[in-house]
């Protein structure tokens, strides 16, 4: 188990000699003197774990932020950077450029689209019914949330939404045995036309008319296909670093794609990057979610998506999982994971409230929702080798006006100014 000690500066100190960075702030290690050459004022110390997150607890604050480690030791002993930093420095980028084109009149974010312009307007209409027409089949809750936003935001959560339906589709859809890596080439360079205003059907049409209204960067989807690939040639992940690299492949990207449509509330305090870096922490929340509930499914395909390393320390093996027999090590090995997924959603939470009012309903109930798999989890008696846990419709239907009042609550950011 690496461990790391860090202790966690002010997101001032991006400019840090140390050049580490965390999800709220510059990290210093304290395994490496030689980064930590100048005295530094009196800071908290927190004990963060790739595997856990943080560990410690800030003296008179019940709840701290979580924080999870840049670096990771490998076997030689060496820092190395790990997938949480590597995935922090696109959260980085993408923020730049949200912001970059925030400050740009309005038509400079308006990108020519040469095919697009010949598309009639019912055309597009039609393409845009359809995707709504596909989400809500497929994500009934989310797509009644999606109703109180604007016409144009909608629309285009609609049509990224199916974009990442279909890319899923491709290794998990009926077809999944058919698709190969060269498939995967194809649906990249059809990716690319797309960005660049060719569609290849209706529903390309729709998210290409997205992307030239929205200032949404391309890397998050080539990301997501990555993630594709990953499932082509991977069935195991030898520890969390490489599940969340997974995770961020196949979900956080999702919540990078999203934010320049949502939008950031005008009266938020909040900076760019960490509303990116909550919208990428419920990717990776949902995510750990499916996992979880999953087991059983993944396994009958001969996958398992959870930390080898960590299924070796609860005394537990590959064989155990294909067994599908619920003991007292599943059963603490799963409660260690259902926190860890809580901790993602605690997290993610502080963001939502940053979002546009408008916005925040449909991430809400997505929240609120997922997060209440992990309860049935529990109350199935982690038994997710043989039952499917699931939010019945009664409480999906309670939690759409529960996810509403959190909608109409003021930012975090401004909250803690106003206390």
């Amino acid at each position: 188990m690496a461990i790391i000690l860090v202790r966690a500066a002010s997101p001032a100190g991006l400019s840090d000699a140390a050049g580490i960075i965390s999800h709220h702030g510059s990290l210093q290690c304290s395994s490496l003197p030689l980064l930590n050459k100048r005295p530094a004022p009196a800071r908290r110390w927190m004990l963060c774990s790739l595997r856990y997150g943080c560990l410690g607890l800030d003296p008179g604050r019940p709840s701290p932020p979580a924080v999870y480690s840049s670096l990771a030791v490998n076997p030689a002993g060496e820092a190395v950077v790990s997938s949480e930093q590597k995935v922090y420095d696109v959260v980085l980028k993408q923020s730049a450029l949200l912001k970059r084109q925030l400050r740009k009149p309005v038509l400079d974010v308006v990108r020519p689209q040469e095919d697009l312009a010949e598309m009639p307007r019912n055309g597009l209409n039609q393409a845009y019914d359809r995707c709504g027409e596909i989400c809500e089949e497929y994500a009934k809750t989310f797509y009644l949330g999606t109703m109180l936003m604007t016409e144009e935001r909608r629309r285009a959560i609609w049509a990224i939404y199916v974009w990442c339906r279909r890319t899923d589709e491709l290794v998990d859809g009926p077809n999944a045995n058919y698709i190969t890596p060269t498939a995967l080439d194809r649906w990249e360079k059809r990716l690319e036309d797309l960005f660049a205003g060719r569609p290849y059907d209706m529903l390309d049409a729709a998210l290409s008319d997205t992307i030239s209204r929205f200032p949404i960067d391309i890397q998050p989807f080539r990301d997501m296909i990555e993630g594709m690939r990953s499932d082509l040639r991977k069935t195991r992940y030898n520890n969390f670093d490489e599940l969340y690299m997974y995770c961020y492949y196949v979900a956080g990207t999702v919540g990078l794609m999203s934010v320049p449509v949502m939008g950031i509330a005008p009266e938020s305090k909040a900076t760019t990057e960490s509303v990116y870096s909550a919208a990428l922490a419920l990717g990776i929340a949902n995510q750990l979610t499916n996992i979880l509930r999953d087991v059983g499914e993944d396994a009958t395909r001969g996958r398992i998506y959870l930390p080898q390393d960590e299924l070796a320390q609860a005394g537990l093996s590959d064989e155990d999982i294909f067994k599908g027999v619920v003991t007292n090590r599943w059963r603490n090995f799963m409660k260690r994971q259902i926190k860890r997924a809580r901790m993602f959603f605690e997290e993610a939470e502080r963001g939502v409230t940053e979002l546009s009012q408008a916005s925040r309903w449909p991430v809400w109930a997505s929240l609120l929702l997922y997060r209440q798999i992990l309860d049935e989890i529990e109350a199935n008696d982690y038994n997710n080798f043989t039952k499917r846990a699931y939010v019945g419709k009664g409480k999906k239907l309670l939690a759409l006006p529960v996810a509403y009042g959190k909608s109409l609550l003021l930012p975090c950011s401004l909250r803690n100014t106003q206390t």
